[in-house]
């Protein structure tokens, strides 16, 4: 017969049962304590940069470009005006100093010449005569007092041998008196006539110093305008390259206007466009690197322009030793200009994280190299090269430097 079987209570069925839902409520629990619950992104590792953080000394300095110039340019400007009759020379010729570069007429200038050399010949004629004329004069006058003193002898020997008749009463007194009153009336015309030959001697000196004056004055302004008729001619005041003129033949000058400028080819400088954020910063006495065809130069900073144009100011460098052979005028190049003391430091390279970021937190690959994850940071000084970093980060330490432009704002990007 049959007999009834009893039901079991742990059953296949129910511990399968009890036991997947023991494991989902463990994974439930597990997911919600333990789980990584950050905003979550895939990237493309070969499409991003990945950067090493190294300890190493970070060099304070900046890179800027910087033109070469000669290190004395002369500006060539007229010094009277004109018109420009004749041009010798066109920009890039070399020229040795005193050479003619171009030549200027001006008609006014030949005139106000022309009247004070003729001015000059009236005055010599003038100086000439008076001369002549006071000379006549002293021989007139000598001629007068060598009368008179022929009447004055004549005169005191008639007084002294009367003297002696009237004592002896040979003459009479009347006629002694006489003779004594014409000795003294010859006496005190003489005197006279050498008062007044005195005062025209007098004279006369005067008026030749003043005729002497206005001579030499008037030879000093003719003088003058034969130098400036002479500048009418410009010439290279110095030896060089005549690097621009200009003006064509038919332009008019101006005095003091500005024809061109030679460069003084025994050697050269280079100036610097410098970001106005530095302008604290540089000053005369700095030292700064010229590469040129494989060799370092060292550079000193001789002059700072202060005035800031269009965000940039600049700077005049000369070399401390030897200039390097080949350079040109006007050819650019990089310079590494130091602003400061070198030191260690923990350094980050450069990229474009910065600007999504302001330099406060980046992406740290971690040691899975399968993700990267955010990280606060603290950077300090920047050169052309590396970040100085003061907190955050660890040489060895894999950060990515690239734009993170298009990562949101994410916790964790994963590979």
């Amino acid at each position: 017969m049959d007999r009834k079987l009893e039901k079991k209570f742990w059953n296949k069925k129910r511990i399968l049962m009890i036991g997947g839902g023991a494991a989902v409520a463990m994974l439930l629990l597990y997911t919600l304590l333990f789980a990584d619950h950050r905003a979550t992104l895939n990237v493309e590792k070969d499409k991003i940069t990945i950067s090493t953080v190294k300890k190493g000394t970070f060099d304070v300095y900046i890179a800027v470009t910087a033109v070469v110039m000669p290190l004395k340019t002369i500006r060539l400007d007229a010094i009277e005006g004109g018109y420009v009759s004749r041009k010798y020379l066109d920009g890039g010729s070399m020229v040795k100093e005193g050479d003619s570069i171009l030549r200027l007429d001006n008609q006014h200038m030949m005139m106000d010449f022309v009247n004070h050399e003729t001015e000059i010949y009236r005055l010599r004629n003038e100086l000439q005569n008076t001369r002549l004329s006071i000379r006549q004069q002293e021989f007139t006058m000598q001629q007068t007092i060598s009368d008179i003193d022929a009447k004055i002898a004549a005169a005191q020997d008639l007084y002294d041998r009367n003297k002696q008749l009237v004592e002896e009463k040979i003459v009479a007194r009347q006629e002694f008196n006489k003779n004594k009153f014409e000795l003294e009336g010859l006496l005190r015309q003489k005197d006279i006539q050498l008062q007044s030959q005195k005062y025209q001697q007098d004279n006369a000196k005067m008026q030749i110093t003043q005729l002497e004056g206005t001579l030499a004055r008037t030879q000093r302004n003719l003088d003058l305008m034969r130098e400036n008729l002479n500048s009418l001619i410009v010439r290279a005041p110095v030896s060089g390259q005549l690097s621009s003129i200009d003006v064509e033949v038919g332009s008019s000058i101006t005095a003091g206007q500005n024809i061109g400028q030679i460069d003084d080819l025994n050697g050269f400088k280079l100036r610097a466009d410098i970001d106005e954020h530095y302008v604290s910063q540089v000053f005369a006495g700095l030292k700064a690197t010229f590469e040129f065809d494989g060799k370092s130069y060292e550079m000193l900073v001789t002059k700072v322009y202060p005035e800031v144009k269009s965000g940039r100011f600049q700077a005049d460098m000369t070399f401390e030793k030897n200039t390097p052979e080949g350079i040109r005028r006007g050819q650019s190049s990089p310079i590494r200009l130091v602003l400061g003391k070198s030191a260690e430091a923990i350094l980050l390279p450069l990229g474009g994280f910065f600007s999504d970021t302001g330099g406060n937190w980046v992406y740290v690959v971690d040691k899975s190299g399968n993700r990267a994850v955010k990280r606060n940071i603290s950077l300090g000084r920047k050169n052309p090269l590396y970040f100085e970093v003061l907190e955050g980060l660890q040489p060895g330490d894999q950060v990515i430097t690239s734009s993170y432009e298009n990562f949101g704002n994410k916790d964790v990007l994963s590979f």
